[in-house]
């Protein structure tokens, strides 16, 4: 039974989700507090201990340099390029470059990949799951942004390995959002998916058709969420901060984390009320002096901050309806995923450019990770009466004379797919040619990702242009990629299969799951431990509340003093045994508790 359940889990740049199907049901399963969504926030203590989700965010305020928010921006990212740098600008936490040009975050000394972080939010997602089943999890359907591109979502399948997870599919948010709105349905529509979540933006056109789910277009933005529109509210407390007192709270890295609480909770309120008040007291210290923030943030304000960021989801949503090839009128219904579509100028702005009102009938955090659920739940059955197409997100093809940028499979292709094309030699003589695979959509070829590359040899000396070499893509339905070089003349041939890489090696990939399954042991006997933790303690309360009401009559009592001394020294024992974290210890002295808080309420029930 173990080994046959896929999980679907959302892994947001914010919160993370994980859902199951039970019977026929997709449902959400919730974390040890009993909540749904679970923040995307990993942390090391003091005393280097990891802290994830709730636990990590309550003390991020105290500890912002060793508390990681937002990683999901950087997974599958290269160092040197604008979407990084931009990045570190608004981080707490510090990153540096990589060995493979990739991007490393340092905590306590100790560098992370992204995949690494990243797998601690998995790990802990799965655990929810297994706690939940009462079995281990194997298999798991991981979402991630349908902009996202091949080295990303390797990254996002490394991360999974790292957490001991066979990562069987990587799904697009939209289309899993669009399986969820869809399951069970018989229905014929037009649908477009708009996602605007924590940290990117996608926008999905699908066509349903009894249990036919076909991608028309995709396309999106990854460094387009939530996190902006907070910067928004930050910025604008920032400067009229700087302008007042001549200080750039930015470079106070507690403040800047106080500023992205208040900035990310004014952003919900205004969803609801019309105006919020913004109250940071002693924001920054200098001297004897302190200063405070105290500043009313009406939803018009905060509107007239965001735009423009507003403004460029449509201009999006606009450009992949036309490459859809459909009119906005052929639409039968618009889905709205992602917390920030409860901002009400996101709202009216979606409602305005598709001339009618969203869909309620998703839960726009809880979609995503329902859809890759059923998506996990469809391939483990033999034979499904659904069937999903999807399409490339970006275009594929070579590099060609001139630096250009040649496409073979142009972007919103429905794969399965393959595509031939022929081409020439360049210079005469010419005995080789470099077959370099790209994935992109600029004319040129530097401004593309390099996926792959491979030499065929052995071609006729000859003049340019008169050996032929015929080059073959091929991408299967999971989005594998297959490149090869064909000399018509010998048919001589050379392949690749693309394999695009996270930066890590398999070596560094292979330590990092051995570190994950120690601390999932370490982590699951703490869980123990705080479970019992907080029995005693209740235990120990009882006693102490108990104690004073009937000391006085046990005293009397011929047994009453050996009593109270017991009492007392099963409290002492179980204090040390909580202090030392000895879970045996505690266990033990429980017993002793138990009998004593029982002794306790009989007398209390006499007096």
């Amino acid at each position: 039974m173990a080994g046959d359940v896929i999980i679907g889990i959302d892994l947001g740049t914010t919160n993370s989700v994980v859902a199951i199907v039970d019977g026929d049901v997709p449902k959400i399963v919730p974390n040890r507090l009993g909540q749904r969504l679970t923040p995307s926030m990993v942390a090391i203590s003091e005393n280097n201990k990891r802290l994830l989700g709730h636990l990590a965010k309550r003390q991020a305020i105290t500890n912002p340099e060793n508390t990681v928010y937002g990683a999901k921006r950087l997974i599958g990212r290269k160092w040197n390029t604008p979407a990084v740098a931009k990045a570190l600008e608004t981080l707490t936490y510090t990153c540096k470059e990589g060995p493979h040009n990739d991007v490393r975050i340092l905590l306590r000394g100790k560098d992370y990949s992204v995949p690494e972080i990243s797998a601690m939010v998995l790990q802990e997602m799965r655990t929810v799951a297994e706690d939940y089943l009462g079995h281990p999890v194997e298999k798991a359907v991981v979402t991630v942004p349908a902009y996202f591109n091949d080295g990303q979502r390797q990254a996002t399948k490394d991360a999974g390995k790292i957490a001991g997870l066979d990562v069987v599919r990587i799904i697009n948010e939209p289309t899993a959002a669009a399986l969820a709105y869809g399951y069970g349905k018989e229905m014929k529509k037009k649908v477009a998916v708009y996602d605007l979540g924590g940290g990117t933006f996608d926008i999905s056109v699908l066509e349903i058709n009894s249990g036919v789910f076909e991608v028309l277009a995709t396309s999106g933005d990854t460094f387009l969420g939530g996190d902006d529109f907070d910067h928004r509210i930050i910025d604008w407390l920032v400067f009229a901060f700087a302008k007042e007192n001549k200080v750039d709270l930015r470079k106070d890295k507690m403040a800047l984390q106080r500023l992205r609480d208040a900035a990310e909770k004014a952003k919900m309120e205004l969803s609801t009320v019309q105006e919020t008040e913004l109250n940071l007291p002693f924001i920054y210290t200098a001297g004897k002096e302190t200063f405070h923030i105290q500043k009313k943030l009406t939803r018009d304000k905060f509107t007239e901050l965001c735009a423009d960021l507003v403004e460029r989801t449509v201009h999006i949503t606009k450009r992949t309806i036309g490459e859809a090839r459909i009119n906005v009128q052929d639409l039968d219904d618009v889905i709205l995923v992602g917390g920030m579509t409860r901002m009400p100028a996101v709202q009216q702005a979606v409602e305005k450019f598709f001339g009618k009102a969203p869909s309620k009938g998703v839960h726009p955090d809880e979609v995503v990770a329902l859809g890759a659920s059923i998506q996990g739940s469809l391939l483990g059955q033999a034979k499904s009466e659904m069937l999903l197409l999807d399409v490339t997100p970006h275009a594929l093809g070579i590099m060609v004379a001139g630096g250009f940028f040649k496409p073979l499979i142009e972007k919103n292709t429905t794969v399965p797919t393959s595509k031939a094309e022929v081409f020439t030699t360049v210079r005469d003589g010419q005995t080789q040619v470099r077959i370099m695979v790209m994935q992109g959509e600029s004319q040129l070829a530097e401004e593309n990702e390099l996926l792959g590359e491979f030499v065929l040899e052995g071609l006729r000396e000859a003049r340019r242009g008169e050996v032929k070499i015929q080059v073959n893509f091929e991408i299967s339905a999971d989005g594998i990629l297959s490149v090869a070089a064909t000399n018509l003349e010998s048919g001589r041939a050379q392949a690749i299969t693309v394999t695009a890489t996270s930066g890590l090696t398999e070596h560094e990939l292979q330590d990092m799951v051995k570190d994950a399954q120690q601390y999932a042991v370490a982590q699951r006997t703490s869980t123990e431990f705080e479970g019992d933790r907080v029995e005693a303690e209740r235990v120990i309360r009882e006693i102490e509340r108990l104690m004073p009401t009937v000391q006085a009559k046990l005293q009397a009592s011929s047994f009453g003093t050996d009593a109270i001394k017991r009492a007392e020294q099963s409290i002492i024992r179980a204090k040390d045994a909580l202090s030392h974290e000895d879970r045996e210890a505690l266990l033990s002295s429980m017993e002793g508790l138990k009998k004593t808080l029982e002794m306790l309420r009989g007398v209390a029930s006499k007096a």
